[in-house]
This record gives structure tokens, C-alpha cells and sequence, in this order.
């Protein structure tokens, strides 16, 4: 009991500093993306670090069962080396004891994990939402000037004539370019900004959208006499706003209203949000049975473990990177749920029967970097003989 607890403290405090490391990093890469919050659109200091503050639940959350990974690959690389896996070995210490705080940890990354994902994240998402459609409603009503093109994110350009004395908006131009298949221009002769429970939106009147397929050569042209949208994500507004998939909660997701338009017309993002909030909590479990299958057993410090630790990390990145993948896909090919699923469950149970049958996991052997002969004398290179 004494051994698994200081194994555990010994790999809690190392996920702890590699978590808060690798979120930093990453979000760190979030601030420098939305630096046109502060240059070009004129937002506080502020709302700025609000903005990337309210991703960094989601950060958390996808790299966690990486940092433990890595947390688990450092502990058991840091026994090895300093012989304390012999020791355990010659006392008479199973695997199993060295695999069970390994476990305890990784159960309790898969609940954190899970957690977030069925509760934290929706309701960062929301806020997130709302805030970023009202910095879009500040930069219209405030810091666009007219007769000037404004890319409000990539792909998606703003353009107005002319202010009028009550503050709309005239000669509007709204072009988005986001979606690859279907590129649409919104042009009206003006336009407001509303702000409707927090959430802003715009009101366009008298003008045309003209919708243009990828696969067609003419153009949809519809014409209105008022067009109102959420300025959030530009979507067509009709009465309450629709959230998106990633701002429900797991009940929406599971039970949503199936005659509204939000599900209709995006059932494949549905079912990949909902598999990619379960699905996180497998990983922990799987790479904890990995880090124990390549450096759980006793080595000589003769024995090179590179080749296991690159192995281990290897494996653990593609299961990873193969559940990602699935996620993508799962929306449109059910067979993807055999990378989201069956690959994370199939690792943990050979894993089991590899420990429980004292099965050695197949190593990939790294190439051996060696200085020359020459080198190593301190000498200098033989000359070359006269023929």
C-alpha cells in the first residue's frame, strides 16, 4: 500500500505539471490567433483574455488523457532507472501491484474528463458563443468604418456604405466563403444591430441573397424585404436561436427535437458531438495499460528503454490521433465507430491478457547513433594511402 501510494503521488504531481504546461502552450497559441481581437477590431485587454479563458475547459479536456500518457511514461521510465522496479521484483511485487495506482489515476482522469465533457463544456461553449457575437456586434456598430471590406473571421467579409444618423447600417455586404460548397452573398439596402436576451443579431432590409453551389454554375437568387440572422455564427434567424451542437447539454444531444431545423439539417454533427463526449474517457484507461505493458517490468540500467518509451508513446498518439479521425467521420460512416471504440477497447483488453500472461509487447528498435572510430580517439582521420 505504501508503494502504490507513493507511486501515484509520484505520477499525479508529474500529470499535474505537464497538464498546466501543455494547456499553457496551447492556449498561449489561442492568444496569438485572436491578437486581431486587440489590433485590428479595438477590443480591452479584458475581453480578450475572456474569449480565450472560456476555451480553455475544451483545452483541458483534449489533452489530458496526453499528459497522463506522458505522466505515466516519466514515472515508471524515472523506477526503472533508478532500480526501484528491480527492487519491487526481488520483494516479490507483481505487476498487478504496480498496475493498480497506475489504474486508480487513470479512472480518475476518465471521470474528470467525462465529466467536463457532459457538463463543463457546453455551458464554456454558450458563453463563448455569446461573447464572440457580441465582440462581432461591437466591431459592426463601432469599429468597422464604412466603405471599408472587414474580414470578421477567415472567409467570412463585411462591408457597409455608409452610417445613417440613427445608427444602421447602409448598403450592406455580407459574404461567406466558410463552406467550401456553397459560398453566399447577403446584399441589402440597410441593416441594424439588435440585441435580442444577450445575444446580438441583424436585421437586413430590402435586398438579395444570392447562394452559389460548388457543383452548379447558376447562382440561387432570393429576394427579401427583411432577412434577419445570428450574428454569432451568420445563420438564418427564425425566433429562438438554435444552438449548435457543441453549446447542448448531453440530453439535447441524445433526445433533441427532431422536426427542429438544427437537427435536421446537421444529424451527423449530433451523433459525432455525442460519441466525442464519451469516448474521451477510454484513453486514460488505455494508456495507463500501455505505459505498464512497455516499462512495467524490471530492466538493468544495462538495457536500453528508448525503444519502449518510443514505442509506448507511439502507440498511445496513434490510438489517439485514430479516435480524432473517428469522431470526424462517425457523422456520415458508422464504421467509424470502430476507431473511436473498438480500437481504445481492444488495447485495453490485449493489454490485460499481455499482463496476465506475462507477454512481452512487440518494440519498434531505434537505429544506433555511433561516432567514428576516429572520433571517439580523439584523432584525426586516416589519410588516405597513395595508389
Amino acid at each position: 500500500m505504501l508503494i502504490s501510494r507513493y507511486i501515484f503521488r509520484q505520477t499525479a504531481s508529474a500529470l499535474i505539471m505537464i497538464l498546466v504546461s501543455l494547456t499553457l502552450i496551447v492556449w498561449l497559441t489561442s492568444l496569438l490567433r485572436e491578437i486581431k481581437l486587440l489590433t485590428a477590431q479595438g477590443q480591452t485587454f479584458l475581453l480578450f483574455l475572456q474569449i480565450t479563458a472560456l476555451a480553455i475547459p475544451s483545452l483541458i479536456v483534449t489533452v489530458a488523457p496526453v499528459a497522463f500518457l506522458i505522466a505515466a511514461l516519466h514515472s515508471l521510465n524515472r523506477l526503472s532507472g533508478d532500480s526501484e522496479l528491480i527492487v519491487l521484483s526481488a520483494a516479490g511485487s507483481s505487476v498487478w501491484r504496480l498496475f493498480s495506482p497506475y489504474l486508480f489515476l487513470a479512472v480518475v482522469v476518465s471521470m474528470c474528463v467525462l465529466t467536463a465533457n457532459l457538463f463543463v463544456l457546453p455551458k464554456a461553449a454558450r458563453l463563448l458563443g455569446d461573447t464572440v457575437s457580441q465582440v462581432r456586434a461591437d466591431v459592426l456598430s463601432q469599429v468597422i468604418q464604412p466603405g471599408e471590406f472587414s474580414d470578421l473571421e477567415p472567409g467570412l467579409t463585411f462591408h457597409m456604405r455608409a452610417k445613417g444618423d440613427n445608427g444602421e447600417l447602409l448598403g450592406v455586404v455580407v459574404r461567406d466563403e466558410r463552406d467550401p460548397k456553397a459560398v453566399t452573398t447577403v446584399i441589402a439596402e440597410q441593416g441594424q444591430i439588435l440585441q435580442d436576451g444577450g445575444r446580438a443579431s441583424m436585421m437586413l432590409h430590402d435586398g438579395q441573397i444570392i447562394r452559389q453551389q460548388a457543383e452548379k454554375t447558376a447562382a440561387q437568387v432570393v429576394v427579401f424585404t427583411s432577412y434577419a440572422f445570428d450574428i454569432g455564427d451568420f445563420s438564418a434567424k427564425k425566433g429562438p436561436r438554435e444552438r449548435k451542437p457543441r453549446e447542448r447539454d448531453i440530453g439535447e444531444l441524445l433526445y433533441p427535437d427532431k422536426e427542429s431545423p438544427a437537427y435536421t439539417n446537421n444529424k451527423g454533427s449530433f451523433r459525432s458531438e455525442i460519441h466525442e463526449r464519451f469516448s474521451g474517457a477510454l484513453y486514460p484507461i488505455a494508456f495507463a495499460i500501455i505505459a505498464v505493458l512497455y516499462l512495467g517490468r524490471p530492466k538493468t540500467t544495462r538495457e536500453g528503454r528508448t525503444g519502449n518509451l518510443f514505442t509506448a508513446f507511439t502507440l498511445g498518439a496513434a490510438i489517439r490521433i485514430a479516435g480524432i479521425a473517428g469522431v470526424n467521420i462517425v457523422g456520415k460512416k458508422a464504421w467509424a465507430l470502430g476507431l473511436i471504440y473498438g480500437i481504445p477497447v481492444t488495447v485495453i483488453v490485449a493489454g490485460l491478457v499481455m499482463l496476465r500472461l506475462d507477454i512481452g509487447a512487440p518494440v519498434i528498435s531505434l537505429p544506433s547513433l555511433r561516432l567514428p572510430s576516429f572520433l571517439k580517439r580523439g584523432g584525426s582521420a586516416p589519410a588516405a594511402r597513395a595508389s
